[in-house]
């Protein structure tokens, strides 16, 4: 079994992020690894073709990343992570885990896991795509829905 020495838990604030930490943290001990948390905001999507007006002092897409930012750092408060290894980042979830991973050194990606089937298999998911494309270990942890 390879050992690890930095492990990168990828979070989403669903209600599973609490189960798919407990496995990070689990690991992370288990090798006495050092844990980083990362949370991707992915882009927000405006059709400007309806008569919806958007204000330009609006800027939603900032205002998701302080508020992703600060519910990070309540996480890495709970699970003991330093505020230095919580990273927001905006973006395509599956290229950001990827290119963080990287950057930090990562040897093990844990992200959480629904275990779709069928077209939903087909269209992919986040987990699906990090598992394909990361250079390092994946642990994708089965969600019960």
């Amino acid at each position: 079994m390879p050992s690890y020495s930095h492990i990168l838990l990828a979070v989403d604030f669903s209600a599973s992020t609490d189960a798919v930490a407990e496995r990070a943290l689990a690991m992370s001990r288990a090798f006495s690894a050092r844990l980083s948390l990362v949370h991707i905001v992915e882009f927000v999507q405006i059709d400007l073709t309806s008569e919806l007006v958007i204000p330009q002092e609006l800027e939603l897409d900032q205002e998701l990343v302080d508020i992703a930012n600060r519910r990070l750092q309540e996480l890495g408060e709970k699970y003991g992570v330093e505020a230095d290894a919580c990273f927001i980042s905006q973006g395509s979830t599956k290229r950001e885990i990827l290119r963080i991973a990287e950057e930090q050194d990562v040897d093990l990606i844990v992200v959480g896991s629904h275990g779709r089937e069928g077209i939903q298999l087909l269209l992919g998911s986040t987990a699906n795509a990090v598992l394909h494309g990361a250079g390092c270990d994946v642990l994708a942890v089965r969600i019960q829905d």
